[in-house]
């Protein structure tokens, strides 16, 4: 049986000749739905490029990806993408921004059925006293929020996320990612997040997927997570496995990011190896 989302043998590339730069080679990839996939990698390996691919952003110069047996051939609203950078228009509320996705995707449906659904999913993410701000009068964990609300009203197969919290402080990102965390054990919707951060990974994700560091980066060993859920942070902080998983996981990303930079001469950059023993007892951004 097929999986639900498949990578085969796909390679990207950017330039031409001299200019040439192979940015991923030979990614194989089978993700079972309701699965939560953390790919985490090292700056600059292609992780964008990989998510953009998935998303059908761009297509890959060699190989295929398939959801539900059928190849991806550009987007989709049955993939959804939460961007680093928010993507809100600035002239719409909450509500407004979330709006326009939802006319989108579901034209026909009607406006009082639309301001329901718009409503559930703002709620969702406790962002009912601020729906009619504008993006400009939230900060940035609540722009944030705004994104996962928008990309969830959507109701997709796949949600796709760019290491979305990555220019977050600390405090608000663990908080959003309890959030995360949350809203995937009540939908169960199939998820591939990339990030920088092996905790993060650890924490949200079913399996950690390290990626090699570029060029020609591709997917290494796999590492399975079998915290039960949902997940209390604190307690996972003070779990011997959850110490042993991270150390596995640092242990084998530097060990590739050596052999990459002695082989090849070239730098490389960790990913956030930062522990982060963060209180489960947050406020909410």
């Amino acid at each position: 049986m097929a999986a639900f989302l498949e990578l085969r043998n796909v390679s990207k590339g950017y330039g031409s000749g001299e200019n040439r730069v192979e940015v991923l080679k030979n990614i194989n990839l089978s993700i079972e739905e309701g699965e939560f996939i953390a790919i985490v990698g090292f700056t600059g390996s292609g992780k964008t490029t990989l998510i953009s691919l998935i998303a059908g952003l761009i297509e890959p110069d060699e190989g295929e990806i398939l959801l539900k047996g059928q190849k991806i051939n550009g987007p989709g609203p049955d993939r959804g993408v939460i961007f680093q950078n928010y993507s809100l228009l600035p002239w719409l509320s909450v509500f407004g921004n979330i709006e326009l996705a939802v006319k989108q995707v579901f034209p026909n449906m009607s406006p009082v059925d639309r301001a329901d659904h718009i409503a559930k999913y703002i709620e969702m993410v406790n962002l009912t006293p601020a729906i009619q701000k504008k993006p400009s009068e939230l900060s940035g964990g609540m722009r944030q929020r705004v994104s996962v609300a928008r990309a969830l009203a959507m109701d997709p197969e796949v949600l796709l996320m760019d290491e979305p919290l990555s220019a977050l402080d600390a405090l608000t990102r663990g908080t959003l990612q309890m959030e995360i965390e949350k809203i995937w054990y009540e939908s169960r919707k199939t998820v591939v997040l990339i990030t920088n951060d092996v905790d993060e990974g650890i924490l949200l994700a079913d399996r950690v997927i390290p990626l090699t560091p570029g060029p020609g980066a591709t997917l290494g060993t796999e590492y399975k997570i079998g915290f039960s859920r949902p997940r209390d942070k604190a307690a996972i902080n003070a779990d011997p496995n959850f110490k042993k998983e991270r150390n596995d996981i640092i242990n084998y990303l530097d060990e590739i990011g050596q052999h990459r930079s002695v082989n090849n001469g070239e730098e490389y950059v960790l990913p956030d190896l930062q522990p982060k023993y963060l209180s489960t007892k947050l406020p909410l951004i």
